[in-house]
């Protein structure tokens, strides 16, 4: 049996960061990794995708040409843009794999069980087996594409989001089916490149998590961008054909079947907790989901549980932070709680979408008295010079404390703006604070100063 001070179960961004933090604090690691070092993120999600969606910027700037007083003729190739994707993702992986060996971190290749709470069996990729044993165990599993039941994704006609990055064919039509980020995103980046695109959303609107004022200044400009977005509509059937898919669908205007050479899946991620040992060990779940408290424990005090396995934010950053908060815990570091409203979203669309923490409605749901600031794009000096300025930027405050309790941004680099605000509301600043800091002219965050000077009435540039 092999000892170690932490066992982690998951290379991906919650697992691989952890055990580089775990490593830092003088602990002796081991990584179990089934696949690939950098898990769906870096290898089928945000980094292939944003390789993509930089092709997608470059060929929309491209068809904009005569605005910026150039004529160019130019032959777009997307099986060019996907192999760019699949370099810069492997670059990525082959970086976390010399931070494993930099860090000391012993990388072991195979599928984890749990025997108990401080063991795990390790079968091995090359068919052997080792078991492992620790008095901390961090599971970092992540999770999946969820499918509605009854469907397949077959890779050919009905797509998930990695079969989507892993296909090299730009398909002439696509029905997306979900408008969160990742199918907004998909959407952004496949009609760039000529594709006919309907994407299919059974809420009101488009991106439902978010500000729904953000969302219509997103849908405004996809309409733009040539994409058909269809919401308070739900899917009923979805039959393929050797030619492509057919897909029922009933909303405000009826019933009516949509016709593709193929469907993107994109309604969310389901845990991927089977096979672990967890309920045969009492592992409190919901749904597959592993419970934790605010520092990522289970209800067994030796194991850990981070990143989509605990589902409290799917996303890549969360779970880096959360694995980095469960090796400090374990460290016996002082350290805060996990807080979901400190943490930032993001929507890489054209424009963007970032917000964090509360938007106005649901400040106002929870019977707060909210103050809210809002700046539009279009007096910024910079948006205007880059031909990019639609959207604004809106802070909602509370009316008693002043404090920042959340944010939300659409509009050019908005996810890049948005962590001076997430910053203010972590230390507990005002917009008074922001506004009183001075911003570079010109810069698009001076659309963010502007928002500040706007919760109390005192926007300069409107």
């Amino acid at each position: 049996m092999d000892l170690y001070d932490v066992i982690i179960l998951g290379g991906g961004p919650g697992g691989y960061v952890a055990a580089v933090r775990a490593a830092q604090l003088g602990m002796n690691v081991a990584l179990v990794e089934r696949e690939h070092l950098g898990g769906v993120c870096l290898n089928w999600g945000c980094i292939p995708t944003k390789s993509l969606l930089r092709n997608a910027e470059v060929a929309r700037t491209l068809s904009a040409g005569k605005e910026f007083g150039f004529h160019a003729e130019t032959t777009l190739d997307y099986a060019a843009a996907v192999e760019r994707s699949r370099k810069v993702a492997a670059r990525l992986v082959k970086g976390v794999a010399l931070l494993m060996k930099k860090n000391g971190v012993s990388v072991i290749w195979g599928q984890g069980e749990l025997l108990s709470p401080t063991e795990l069996r390790v079968t091995l990729n090359d068919g052997g087996e080792r078991v492992l044993q620790a008095p901390h165990i961090i599971l970092a599993t992540g999770a999946r594409a969820r499918l509605i039941p009854g469907w397949q994704a077959d890779g050919e006609r009905v797509l998930t989001a990695r079969q989507a990055l892993e296909r090299r064919k730009l398909p002439a039509s696509a029905v997306i089916i979900g408008a969160g980020p990742i199918g907004l995103e998909f959407a952004t980046v496949w009609s760039a490149y000529g594709a006919q695109v309907t994407v299919v959303e059974m809420m009101p609107h488009i991106l439902p998590a978010e500000d729904e004022e953000a969302a219509a200044v997103l849908a405004r400009a996809l309409r733009r961008q040539k994409v058909k977005t269809l919401v308070s509509t739900r899917v009923e059937e979805l039959h393929t054909s050797p030619e492509g898919v057919q897909v029922q669908v009933s909303g405000p205007r009826g019933t009516k079947t949509l016709e593709a050479e193929v469907a993107l899946v994109a309604i969310g991620v389901r845990p991927n907790s089977e096979r672990l040992g967890l309920e045969k060990l009492g592992v409190a779940l919901t749904r597959g989901w592993v419970q934790v408290d605010g520092r990522m424990r289970s209800n067994l005090p030796s194991l850990y549980a981070i990143g989509d396995l605990n589902g409290l934010l799917p996303l890549a950053h969360v779970a880096s932070v959360q694995g980095i908060l469960a090796v400090e815990t374990i460290a016996g570091r002082d350290v805060p709680p996990f807080d979901v409203n400190l943490v930032p979203r993001g929507t890489y669309t054209a424009p963007q979408v970032a917000s964090f923490g509360l938007n106005e409605a649901q400040a106002q749901a929870q019977g707060l008295t909210v103050r809210v600031g809002k700046f539009p794009f279009m007096p910024n000096g910079k948006a205007l010079a880059g031909g990019e300025y639609q959207g604004f930027v809106k802070i909602v405050a509370d009316e008693a404390t002043r404090h920042i309790l959340g944010a939300v941004i659409v509009g050019p680099e908005a996810t890049e703006l948005l962590p001076e605000l997430v910053l203010a509301a972590r230390a507990g600043l005002t917009p008074e604070d922001v506004a009183r800091t001075v911003h570079a002219h010109p810069t698009l965050n001076e659309a963010v100063m502007e928002a500040a000077h706007a919760v109390f009435g005192q926007a300069i540039h409107v």
